[in-house]
């Protein structure tokens, strides 16, 4: 089979481009050609046959006029529309698989992939890997960065809200190309084209499917993660939180908790603009950024992990990683988290935001750890999709038998 990835950055950058590279090699592993389109970079470390790919668009730089011209290609792109019919002549795919495209490539490109379809007289479906809530919220994230509270007001395509609230950083010009992108191409019903749209959370898959032009189309399938060996480990007593220090992660919640809680240890792994107000948390150890065996070797040796979120997340890979070296998890019953975490289980749930509902099951499960060690034993039941089971769906997706 030929696959075509399209993805804006075609260098790594975040998750997004994590998931189609690692995809990309393990299918061609399989047999198929797989071959990538997106904005050229220095760093681009994939690519086509054909060397076709789209200007580097970068929004916090760039010259006086080319800011002044980039309102109007982030709503439609004539060059991606161009370049990606290089592609598609050249490479002819059955399947072009979408992942992060608004604003850098635009919905555009689905246009040209049905206009060459049409006129070569050749089939291509076209599957989408919903990595956020673009399609239905013109910020992505369901929030409003200025109040830091989840916001569903465009749902229901109400993207006037999105101008309202100055939702795109803040910024009212942001605001209004997001606004009027998501009308443009509401008004156009590109997204009618799109064959199976991949939401890494049945919570996503709900929020997606408040689209009638999506419902019936989304398929809940949770991100892939390596399995390791079973590996027993000795605790220690801490218990850690590692990822982004930030706002919409919870970290201000978590750290009201942890002053109340003089008598915990707690290790803290990561970077963000949170990290200074660590410094004021004696209890708190901040070890910084962590990865490799250190991160796992952390992660191992909690009594237990904490994932206090406040946003609604899709599929955050600490819960399944944290599992996955056996650590049970205290996760904020929002977005996908509950889908991962199995209360009484392999962890625990709290109401998100709760200062009082975290505080006392930290409480619970610090003065208990027989409970803990239970959990961490039954971590070892979990059966997340590995890369390969994950492509043996997607090959059904890819396929339409699924």
């Amino acid at each position: 089979m030929k696959i075509l990835m399209v993805n804006k950055f075609l260098h790594p950058n975040g998750g997004s481009e994590t998931y189609i590279f690692r995809l990309g090699a393990y299918l061609k592993e399989q047999g198929h050609q797989v071959q990538y389109f997106g904005m050229e970079h220095p760093k681009r470390c994939v690519g086509n046959r054909v060397e076709a790919y789209t200007s580097n668009m970068d929004f916090h730089g760039g010259s006086k006029l080319s800011k002044l011209t980039y309102p109007l290609k982030t709503i439609y792109s004539t060059e991606a529309r161009k370049k990606i019919r290089q592609v598609l002549e050249d490479f002819g795919p059955d399947v072009v698989h979408l992942n992060n495209f608004n604003y850098q490539l635009t919905p555009s490109v689905i246009l040209e992939v049905r206009k060459w379809e049409r006129e070569v007289g050749t089939r291509c479906r076209i599957v989408f890997t919903a990595h956020d809530y673009q399609l239905v919220c013109p910020n992505h994230m369901m929030s409003n960065p200025n109040t830091h509270e989840n916001c569903e007001k465009c749902v229901g395509g109400k993207f006037a809200n999105c101008l309202k609230g100055s939702c795109i950083h803040g910024s009212k010009a942001k605001s209004l190309i997001g606004m009027t992108e998501a009308y443009f191409w509401k008004a156009n019903k590109v997204y009618r084209h799109i064959d199976a749209i991949i939401c890494c959370s049945h919570f996503m898959k709900s929020k997606m499917d408040t689209n009638p032009l999506f419902a019936g189309k989304t398929i809940a399938l949770h991100n892939f993660i390596n399995r390791v060996p079973w590996k027993k480990t000795e605790k220690k007593d801490y218990v850690l939180y590692f990822g982004r220090f930030s706002e919409e992660k919870g970290i201000g919640t978590l750290l009201k908790v942890c002053r109340s809680l003089p008598q915990i240890s707690f290790v803290f792994a990561g970077t963000g603009p949170l990290a200074e107000e660590l410094t004021s948390v004696p209890n708190i150890q901040n070890v910084g950024f962590q990865s490799g065996e250190a991160l796992e070797t952390l992660i191992r040796e909690a009594r237990f992990s904490i994932y206090p979120s406040e946003w609604y997340e899709n599929c955050p890979f600490s819960v399944m990683e944290s599992q996955m070296y056996g650590t049970p998890v205290l996760g904020a019953y929002i977005g996908g988290i509950p889908e991962l975490i199995q209360p009484g289980r392999t962890g625990e749930l709290f109401a998100s935001a709760d200062e009082q509902a975290l505080r006392e099951k930290i409480q619970y499960l610090w003065e208990n750890p027989e409970v803990t060690r239970r959990y961490a034993d039954n971590c070892q039941q979990i059966q997340f999709d590995t890369l390969e089971e994950y492509c043996e769906k997607l090959m059904k997706i890819y396929e339409g038998t699924m």
